[in-house]
């Protein structure tokens, strides 16, 4: 199969325009996983929405292959970027409620893009909303909280929609126990989906793991 094609370069500098942590590197790695997901015909969903840093990428990958981006947050911020912790932005608070909202800069930089049409933002938290979900997923992109119980909730409300040859995507996997408050939970939920037997891994870029679903289950 011929590689996917990187994104144009008017896609790249928004995503690079964009406030977010995703390093190039690893934005088109999630990119070309998107691109061959789409060839599904199915949705593609992420978790963690943040300020749509990553979301470009997807919505470019699905307006190609005419399907549809899904993005679920709840807007208010994870732990790690709450107010006194390393990853705050005191530009993204609502000063009238004094708490994050990161949603108001999540459709300025979907505008910006020229991606508006092609993403649903799905605003709540993640197993609410996977709760009620009942479709399947072409990819399904695991980039929230990163405790173990907020990571592994999106692996259990999320993976099991993925279809047969869709893409689970996991992001921040940091092996070295002295990431263990940025990067050790998502590493667990990646050893997990591997144990399980239903996803066998494709790729990896630095923190950034690619698995394909080629058997049952979770």
């Amino acid at each position: 199969m011929a590689p996917a094609p990187a994104p144009k370069p008017e896609i790249l500098a928004a995503f690079e325009a964009a406030k977010g942590f995703m390093p190039v590197g690893e934005g088109l790695a999630l990119h070309a996983a998107a691109v061959e997901a789409g060839r599904l015909g199915l949705p593609l969903l992420e978790v963690g929405t943040y300020c749509g840093r990553s979301t470009i990428l997807l919505a470019d990958a699905a307006r190609a292959a005419g399907v549809t981006a899904l993005t679920v947050d709840h807007h208010r911020g994870s732990e790690e970027q709450q107010p006194g912790w390393e990853y705050h932005d005191p530009e993204t608070v609502d000063p009238t409620l004094g708490l994050m909202d990161t949603l108001p800069t999540f459709r300025r930089t979907l505008h910006a893009a020229g991606l508006e049409e092609h993403v649903i933002a799905l605003v709540g938290r993640s197993p609410q909303v996977a709760g009620i979900w009942n479709s399947p997923l072409g990819l399904v992109f695991i980039d929230g909280g990163h405790t173990d119980e907020h990571a592994n909730a999106d692996y259990e409300g999320w993976a099991p929609h993925v279809a047969e040859g869709g893409l689970l995507v996991i992001h921040d996997v940091f092996p070295d126990p002295v990431d263990e408050f940025t990067g050790q939970a998502p590493y667990r939920v990646y050893l997990r989906a591997l144990e399980s037997g239903a996803f066998t891994e494709v790729s990896v870029t630095d923190s950034l793991r690619v698995l394909k679903r080629t058997g049952s289950g979770v």
